[in-house]
């Protein structure tokens, strides 16, 4: 079988990481907080759970249900040449992902791989940033490569959409799939501001079809006006999109919820929409 094209260098990315300061920072933050939040609404015992994520310093090593406090293995995303991380065996209970999918060149193999690796009834949880994360920031610097160089360069990474992620799931062979997102809306003092921070959480243009010639300051000045004219606040702060999508899909299971069989169903639409509309003629 071919393997899909390399969108993005995770060579790259890795190494981006490495020069990381120590630290923590919003976005690993955000996106924990709403992981404890996930799983303190679940009433189940996860006794083999896996986490992946850029940086496993930051990992929590516990994690807590409603009704049962476990153990994480941890493992870093990004740190060999392929896009799976390397877990200890198969039949975890829990696989959580953060951070990890929205750069993997094989998002639909990534998540068939991490479900080979859960025990039947097990949960697979993953949050990715979302495609509209950094649009103010994509659309700056479009508008600034056509305005200094009379072309467009992909210089921020395409990401997750909500609307494919239950499809992905599925076709990863997971049974009741969900995708949702959070979304927030950070302010900088300056556009930046903003480039600096990205910079320092690692987060540079991590594509492989990347330009490999340094941005200008041209290019820089006129991105931060376009910035600023488009997205800026009155007090001068400008808006930065941060989108998080969550999936969570679980290894099929006999206990499961089913889907009716077509044709099982003892009543049809057409009467109880004729009763409903007698009632409201009542």
């Amino acid at each position: 079988m071919s393997q899909p094209p390399s969108i993005f260098d995770t060579a790259l990315v890795a190494r981006h990481l490495a020069r990381r300061p120590g630290g923590s920072d919003f976005v690993t933050d955000l996106v924990l907080a709403d992981l404890e939040d996930r799983l303190a609404a679940l009433i189940r015992a996860f006794p083999r759970a896996a986490i992946i994520g850029p940086d496993v310093d930051k990992l929590p090593q516990f994690g807590q249900t409603a009704s049962a406090r476990f153990p994480f293995e941890r493992h870093a995303a990004f740190a060999g040449h392929d896009d799976m991380p390397a877990l200890a065996g198969d039949n975890y209970d829990l696989i959580v992902s953060l951070l990890h999918l929205q750069a993997v060149n094989d998002v639909p193999g990534y998540l068939a791989r991490l479900r080979a690796r859960l025990a039947p009834d097990g949960l697979l949880l993953v949050a990715a940033l979302g495609g509209e994360t950094l649009t103010e920031l994509r659309e700056a610097f479009l508008a600034a490569d056509s305005m200094v160089s009379g072309g467009a360069s992909a210089r921020v990474a395409p990401m997750l959409q909500v609307r494919d992620g239950g499809a992905l799931l599925q076709r990863a062979g997971l049974a009741l799939p969900v995708a949702d997102v959070e979304t927030h809306l950070v302010r900088y003092s300056s556009p930046f501001a903003l480039m600096a921070e990205l910079k320092a959480l690692g987060a540079a243009n991590p594509l492989a079809d990347r330009s490999r010639r340094p941005a200008t300051k041209a290019l820089l000045a006129a991105a931060a006006q376009s910035y600023a004219e488009r997205d800026a606040d009155p007090d001068g702060r400008v808006r930065a999109t941060l989108e998080i999508v969550w999936l969570s899909g679980w290894a099929p299971h006999e206990s499961q919820q089913q889907p009716l069989k077509p044709g099982s169903a003892t009543t049809r639409l057409g009467d109880a929409l004729a009763r409903h509309d007698s009632s409201e003629k009542d």
